[in-house]
């Protein structure tokens, strides 16, 4: 028996793998992008609960720059949710300087409910 074939007909090489010829196939290329930390929450989302989805992404190729993408829209939501509400709360550099632990602590729970707003609108939707 050949080790290697080729279909003309499908374009399809295969290789024998004890008694049976399994197709070689690839996963298409895919340009490299940064995945942060909202991306890497997403893609764990999408393996746990949307699992057709991801794989659908991940056999044509896309889900590195669908992750990316999603990635940078959660990273600028969550910045501009914790500007617009550490304004409204008046949280102020001022405040910083005179009153840092008050600071860290409004800060610190800021932070927390901006990223749950991320999560409930981006990340996990």
């Amino acid at each position: 028996m050949q080790k290697n074939i080729y279909n003309e007909q499908t374009g399809i090489s295969y290789t024998l793998q004890g008694n049976y010829y399994l197709p070689d196939l690839t996963l298409p290329p895919e340009e490299e992008k940064h995945i942060g930390v909202w991306g890497q929450r997403h893609l764990r989302y999408l393996k746990q609960h949307r699992r057709i989805l991801y794989t659908n992404l991940l056999t044509s190729g896309r889900l590195n720059s669908y992750l990316a993408d999603i990635n940078e829209q959660a990273e600028n939501m969550f910045l501009k949710l914790v500007e617009q509400m550490a304004e409204h709360e008046g949280i102020s550099e001022k405040l910083k300087s005179e009153h840092s632990m008050e600071w860290i602590g409004r800060m610190n729970a800021l932070r927390e409910s901006a990223a749950e707003i991320v999560n409930a609108k981006v990340i996990f939707a």
